[in-house]
């Protein structure tokens, strides 16, 4: 017999047990320790977590674009480099391009290459015409002002300039650090559920003054599992 649970539709886990399970996701448990915490299968938890996960990254797919000022950048998940590949292009790497709303939320896309027409294509789409746009001295970022961005202000890394005033992208880069921190203790995301790991460290980050547990339970009252 299947017991009601407003947070997952169908399922034989009480909503009492359910809210204790979202906790632990909350808290950033694994589904082994989770699993020994509630009493429920690793497996149950593994495919709960799956979910939950499909969820959040389909509330990050709707956020509005982002305007006001913001950071642009890329950049590289994966092993370790290969000896001789290194910067944009390192050979085996997944390519994330993230704009971040300073002060604010941050948006990631995985992407095939940092060429002009990939980044411009997701930028038109997800930054407001009138925002100011701060990057580095990559090319992929040439025309921004050709295709209606006309504040677009650049640090070049590659002459050693990181910043100058408010012309700095510390906060997308300190977003990638934050990622890479998390994502490490996986000890490696499988390639096909990595787009879900990221979108969850997205929502993360994005929620990182809120109560998470909190966020997750609004996410899936409304959208439930």
């Amino acid at each position: 017999m299947n017991v009601k649970n407003r947070y997952y539709f169908r399922s034989r886990i009480r909503e009492a047990k359910f809210r204790q399970l979202i906790r632990c996701f909350a808290l950033d448990f694994t589904a082994t320790s989770t699993a020994q915490l509630t009493d429920i299968s690793t497996r149950s938890v593994n495919t709960i977590y799956l979910k939950v996960r499909q969820r959040i990254a389909q509330c990050c797919e709707l956020e509005s674009p982002l305007q006001g000022a913001v950071e642009v950048d890329e950049s590289y998940f994966g092993a370790q480099r290969v000896r001789g590949k290194r910067g944009r292009g390192a050979y085996g790497k997944t390519i994330v391009f993230g704009v971040l709303k300073r002060q604010g939320k941050v948006y990631t896309e995985i992407v095939p290459d940092c060429s002009k027409a990939t980044l411009q294509a997701i930028i038109r789409g997800h930054v407001a015409p009138d925002t100011i746009i701060h990057s580095d001295g990559w090319r992929g970022y040439d025309g921004l002002v050709d295709i209606g961005f006309d504040k677009h202000f650049r640090v070049h890394h590659g002459n050693n300039e990181f910043a100058s005033g408010e012309r700095h992208i510390n906060g997308i880069e300190s977003f990638w650090s934050f990622a890479k921190r998390r994502l490490a203790k996986f000890n490696g995301v499988p390639e096909h559920t990595f787009y879900l790991h990221l979108k969850e460290t997205e929502f993360r980050f994005n929620h990182r003054r809120d109560n998470l547990y909190l966020a997750v339970l609004k996410l899936l009252r409304l959208n439930p599992l």
